[in-house]
């Protein structure tokens, strides 16, 4: 993404920092597959490869430049290198983060503008990706939407290992002067394999533990960069290169980066090792343009308007994504035709601030001080900062003023508390709720976050609460939606003296069955669901609770389209009968309905009718774990049921609001404000149901 002085060599193999079209011509390739991709043309499924890309050619050119620095002056001046990134990257950046703000604020629901303003804060500061890969595997983001800025996540990267680089040579040809060595290039050789190697081999073993914090994290990608690091050290060789040989494997290296663009996609594992495919391919391409002349690969990426199209890539990069999330905003699913008409008109600003704010600031007079050049960059990086701050601040509150009051909840029903709470017509008399809808994902039961297992482990992790001393052991088995009653569960288990021992996984429900996860089978639910049978039946509690809300599996386990409903039943009976018979009987708590929207975004944009935010109670059902709960407890002797969906909807339709609170946080979560209100009505149900099979 980023642009530095592109550079050739000089027949004696020196570098000269003469301009390498073909560089650009490479650029224009990347951000052509980026573009595209995003766009959401489906042919393309793999044009994400656009970004390793660019990850080879800017380890390439900003090596290039930092060792012929070495080599010419015999030292590297950190200052002027920084002041060079700071006035080339920071303007831009502030200008789109500025603007990315006011999009957000225009466009998106304000429940995002808290999450997307710490966003555009951590794009400021180049630390963006660490924070998305922290939420890539953080359930209780699974309602937020596509950031406006996750495209930084690999600038970010970049600008990281722009930090560290000239660090890293800085130290090498201190050491080698104390020695008395000259010879630079070798001895960076080995420094570059040395990241290199266990960057490459962490990357295609958190691709398969952990692949969605893999995609972000910058040691998994430090190998890419460090491939094309590895391209510029070896000019020498390269330009002994035969120019029938640098013809093919240019073309072959441009074969391979197209290829990727088509055959991958996201459902291939990545990084890991298929980003061999594209960066090899780019770093072949590289190479090729040493020798191969015109008849090469770098004839066709010489081209003028792709050279154009390269020129301009930073700014394209920087700009279309944020239009596509705010065009997805306002206009709902863009489609490939609108997705591409975006990204056309993404050309627009990204030419004007190239024009007008890129090449003024770079290339300014005065601005040729380090001292200045780091200031300017140093108040755009502010600009920033300020702007995601900003949406933080203006997130607005939708309560009225409840947060002060304590409200009845679930006690509401019936109570006389509130006319006819829980229904439609009591919608009208709603002038305050809590909690805020803005902040209602943060609104969530106090478990240690370590209790959930992520979607990526198989490992259980065991929980000990309620009365650890208690006498009577009770196993918790399911996923979030078991553990939204952690609240309630925790108050009950202590009154009651019950020992609590959960295992607990993202969107895994208990049952022997192949759920699908992201389009894929989700293996790792099936592993640790076999992994928790072997748990539970060494650890005998006296009984097993558990809750879910997938309601389907595959039926065929090579298919992931024949997931059904039936399946699920059979997957459930199977397991739990296996658990009944090892003397461990079970309670099933009903999953609550599904509203199959985001509830409390719903109010938050409608807190003056809230009839809006209401949905059919049959078809809450029919997307909840319920419809495959029910049936199931049927088939198994030793299962019992406990229902509270009619304290949660207790009439048709479902209201979003009962009692002065917010039932709903991400799209089919209690609050846990609520949860905590049907306290008492769970004891009613759970306690006896304990005291009959214990």
């Amino acid at each position: 993404m980023t642009s530095s002085d592109t550079s050739a060599t000089s027949v004696k193999g020196r570098p000269t920092g003469v301009f390498r079209p073909d560089i650009e011509g490479m650029r224009a390739i990347a951000i052509g597959l980026v573009l595209i991709y995003h766009a959401g043309v489906r042919q393309l499924p793999g044009g994400f490869v656009g970004v390793d890309v660019f990850f080879v050619i800017s380890g390439f050119l900003i090596t290039g430049l930092l060792i012929r620095e070495l080599e010419r002056t015999g030292r590297i001046s950190l200052a002027t290198f920084y002041a060079r990134r700071a006035k080339r990257l920071l303007p831009a950046t502030g200008l789109v983060l500025a603007t990315t703000a006011l999009l957000t604020w225009w466009t998106v629901s304000a429940v995002d503008w808290r999450a997307f303003g710490g966003d555009i804060v951590s794009a400021a500061l180049y630390v963006v990706n660490w924070r998305l890969a922290d939420r890539s595997v953080d359930y209780l983001a699974e309602d937020v939407g596509a950031s406006p800025v996750q495209h930084f996540w690999s600038l970010a990267v970049e600008e990281q290992f722009y930090i560290v680089w000239p660090l890293l040579i800085v130290a090498l040809a201190w050491w080698l002067r104390r020695r008395g060595h000259m010879r630079i290039r070798p001895v960076l050789t080995a420094g570059i394999l040395a990241v290199i190697v266990p960057s490459l081999a962490y990357s295609v073993y958190l691709t398969t533990s952990s692949p969605a914090t893999a995609f972000f994290v910058t040691p998994t990608r430090l190998w890419e960069l460090g491939i094309g690091a590895l391209v510029a050290i070896g000019t020498t060789a390269w330009l002994r290169l035969r120019r029938s040989a640098a013809i093919v494997l240019g073309w072959a290296g441009l074969a391979a980066v197209i290829a990727s663009g088509f055959w991958f996609s996201t459902s291939t594992p990545w990084p890991g090792s298929a980003a061999l495919v594209p960066t090899l391919g780019t770093a072949a391409m590289i190479i090729a343009g040493y020798t191969s002349g015109r008849a090469g690969v770098a004839g066709v990426l010489s081209w003028r308007p792709a050279v154009w199209v390269g020129g301009l890539s930073y700014s394209l990069y920087l700009w279309h994504w944020p239009l596509i999330v705010a065009a997805t905003a306002y206009w709902g699913d863009l489609g490939a035709r609108r997705g591409l008409l975006v990204v056309a008109a993404s050309f627009i600003p990204a030419y004007i601030s190239y024009r007008l704010v890129e090449n003024p600031v770079r290339f300014a007079p005065s601005l040729k001080s380090n001292r200045l050049s780091l200031s300017v960059g140093a108040n755009f990086t502010a600009v920033g900062v300020l702007a995601g701050l900003l949406l933080v601040l203006v997130v607005p509150s939708s309560t009225g003023g409840g947060s002060d009051r304590e409200a009845p909840g679930a006690s509401a029903i019936g109570s006389g508390a509130e006319p006819e709470a829980g229904t439609t017509a009591s919608l009208a008399d709603v002038e305050w709720y809590v909690p805020d809808p803005v902040t209602a994902v943060e609104d969530v039961p106090p478990y240690p976050p370590e209790c959930q297992v992520d979607q990526q482990s198989p490992v259980p992790v065991r929980c000990e609460w309620g009365d650890v001393d208690g006498d009577l052991t009770i196993g918790v088995v399911g996923d979030s939606k078991i553990m939204q009653w952690y609240s309630a569960i925790d108050e009950i288990a202590k009154d009651e003296g019950w020992r609590i021992v959960s295992y607990t996984k993202s969107a895994c429900g208990f049952h022997d069955g192949m759920q699908v996860a992201k389009g894929e089978p989700y293996e790792s639910c099936a592993a640790w669901n076999d992994a928790v049978f072997d748990e539970l039946v060494e650890l005998g509690p006296d009984l097993v609770l558990t809750s879910q809300r997938i309601n389907d599996v595959m039926s065929d386990p090579d298919d992931v389209e024949s997931r059904s409903v039936d399946a699920m039943v059979d997957a459930m009976v199977r397991r739990w009968t296996a658990l009944t018979e090892t003397g461990t009987p079970m309670i099933v708590l009903l999953d609550n309905p599904n509203p199959g929207m985001a509830v409390y975004e719903c109010v938050a944009e409608n807190p003056d009718d809230l009839t809006q935010c209401q949905f059919d109670l049959e078809e809450g059902i029919s997307r909840s774990g319920a419809l495959a709960q029910v049936p199931a407890a049927k088939k198994v002797p030793d299962a019992k049921t406990i229902d509270l969906r009619s304290e949660i909807c207790p009439g048709d339709p479902c209201v979003p609001v009962i009692g002065n609170v917010l039932l709903y946080r991400q799209t089919s979560h209690l609050t846990d404000t609520y949860a905590r209100t049907l306290t008492e009505q769970l004891r009613n149900e759970l306690v006896p149901a304990v005291e009959e099979v214990s």
